[in-house]
C-alpha cells in the first residue's frame, strides 16, 4: 500500500488561519483549542484554493475546446488558397511589337 504524502498548507495559508482563530477565539478558551480551530480553518483555506484551481482548469479547457471549433470553422469557412500563376499576357506585347514595327517601317521606308 502506497502512503499519500501529505502536503503542508503554505505559511500564507497558515498564518492567516491564526489570525482568523485569533480573531474568533471566546474567553476562557485554551491554546489547544484555539489550534485546532486553526487547524480547521487552514483545511478550509486550503480546500477552497483547490475547488478554484479545478474550475479554473475546466474553464482554461473549455475556453481552449472553443479556440479550437472557432480555428476549424474557420479554416473550413475559408476555401483553400488556389496557386496563383502570373502569366505575361502574349496579347499586349504582340501589339507593341506590332506598333515597333509598324514604326519601323514608317521611318525606313517613308520618312527618307
Amino acid at each position: 500500500m502506497a502512503k499519500i504524502k501529505k502536503q503542508q498548507p503554505s505559511p500564507q495559508t497558515q498564518e492567516d488561519a491564526w489570525t482568523m482563530a485569533n480573531a474568533t477565539q471566546r474567553p476562557g478558551q485554551s491554546k489547544e483549542q484555539t489550534k485546532l480551530i486553526a487547524q480547521g480553518i487552514e483545511k478550509g483555506i486550503d480546500q477552497y484554493k483547490k475547488q478554484q484551481k479545478a474550475k479554473a482548469r475546466e474553464k482554461d479547457k473549455l475556453r481552449k475546446k472553443e479556440e479550437r471549433q472557432t480555428a476549424t470553422e474557420c479554416a473550413e469557412q475559408i476555401p483553400p488558397k488556389s496557386e496563383v500563376r502570373y502569366r505575361t499576357p502574349w496579347l499586349p506585347w504582340t501589339l507593341l511589337l506590332i506598333t515597333w514595327a509598324g514604326i519601323g517601317v514608317y521611318a525606313l521606308g517613308f520618312g527618307g
